[in-house]
């Protein structure tokens, strides 16, 4: 086990797996066992079976209304506040506040519809909003929510080949009206990281918040909030081995305005309503402290060398047909977004049955696109055609990606 400090429930232990190649004390989730090689952990990753165990007492034990007052309450409302300080814990925050949403999508969406809404009702008019065209789906629905619903004057902008945004270029298109930018840790197609820190410094001088969805980073780099300098921060349970349908945003200031997305009750301090969801949120709280077990075990380590190997054998097995997709340093220790000259990715895949993975293509109507962004990088639609996303995870193994490099290789050659 790794040093950092564990609180465990009382009655509930850990999976009875010992330290193996993983690294971590815990079990193969069943899913994972005599199936398919799973390569899809940036879609979602398994929750892990010592998350489980810490969630099951809050479905029947301590079930009661954290509302409540009453002694219902009371567990439930104390593992709310646990919850959220091993989050804070996960991502550096020695303060500030921490709202538990459903999803990623309504945290991003609180995070830019609450500060646009709360500049309007403050007296701007036309707030206006920076993001960038790689970013999540999620961001520029929310952006464009924001355009269309609250007057939002928005300006989108580009990458480069590498898939980062220039700093320059954010620093020309801050206006005295910016009330918000909005950009990405780490994109979920190519891993790649953006220089938050940096970009988060040049929206301060200009008196802009800064928010970054760091969904995909979160658990598997080391994020801390003070050195990104980010105002607001999303972060997402099934991304990081929680459940789907919990996650959370981090604001920087107990203070920092926002206008509720969800209102009714007034909880989670008034910026959504609706009891909240104490198993999900306790299971969020556990993955975090594993997530910071793993950081310090040498997990993102390890995923990086499992990623170059599984590179490599592409490489040597399909010499002069593997092109790598993002920038080669500044980018995710557990993903590899590779485009396999010769070859449609959602063809290859049909033909890997023993693998699960992403394409890089998106289909609508039996019409195969490149991803957005991709093209976003201005790479050739025939590139972005043959992209194949690989992410890696807890429980990859070396023996899984020297099979999953086979099975490519193997259905490559069948075309």
């Amino acid at each position: 086990m790794s040093t950092v400090e564990r609180r465990v429930e009382p009655g509930v232990g850990l999976a009875p797996n010992g330290p193996g190649e993983h690294g971590l004390e815990s079990a193969v989730p069943r899913g994972l066992v005599d199936g398919p090689v799973y390569l899809d952990y940036n879609a979602t990753t398994p929750v892990d079976p010592r998350v489980v165990a810490a969630m099951l007492p809050y479905f029947d034990t301590h079930f009661g209304n954290p509302s409540s007052a009453h002694g219902f309450g009371a567990a439930p409302r104390a593992a709310l506040e646990v919850a959220r300080d091993r989050v804070r814990g996960l991502i550096g925050a020695r303060a500030g506040r921490v709202v538990f949403t459903g999803t990623g999508s309504e945290a991003d969406a609180l995070a830019v519809g609450g500060v646009v809404a709360a500049a309007r009702a403050a007296g701007r008019v036309s707030p206006h909003v920076v993001t960038q065209v790689s970013e999540h789906p999620a961001v520029l629905a929310a952006v464009e929510a924001a355009s269309r619903r609250l007057g939002a004057r928005v300006t989108v902008l580009g990458v480069g080949t590498d898939g980062l945004v220039r700093p320059d270029e954010l620093r020309s298109a801050l206006t005295a009206d910016t009330v918000l930018v909005s950009i990405m840790h780490a994109n979920n197609e190519t891993g790649v990281i953006q220089p938050v820190a940096e970009l988060a410094g040049i929206a301060h001088e200009s008196g802009a918040l800064f928010h970054t969805d760091a969904a995909q980073s979160v658990g598997k780099i080391s994020v801390d909030v003070a050195r990104l300098g980010v105002d607001l921060l999303t972060l997402v349970g099934h991304k990081m081995y929680a459940p789907k349908g919990v996650a959370a945003l981090y604001l920087r200031d107990e203070g920092l305005r926002l206008e509720p997305v969800v209102g009714g009750g007034g909880q989670e301090g008034g910026l959504r309503a609706g009891t909240e969801n104490v198993p999900y949120a306790v299971g969020l709280g556990e993955a975090a402290v594993l997530a910071r077990e793993e950081l310090a075990s040498g997990g993102p380590e390890r995923l990086a060398r499992l990623r170059d190997l599984l590179h490599a054998r592409l490489d040597a097995a399909l010499p002069g047909r593997v092109e790598l997709n993002g920038h080669p340093e500044q980018r995710l220790p557990h993903v590899l977004n590779v485009s396999i000259e010769g070859i449609r990715s959602h063809e290859l895949l049909e033909r890997c049955t023993g693998l699960a993975a992403s394409a890089g293509s998106a289909c609508h109507a039996g019409l195969h696109t490149p991803s957005p962004v991709l093209t976003a990088m201005g790479l050739p639609a025939d590139r972005g055609l043959s992209a194949v996303r690989l992410t890696l995870g807890r429980w990859t193994t070396e023996g899984d990606v020297t099979r999953a490099a086979d099975i490519l290789t193997r259905a490559v050659a069948a075309g």
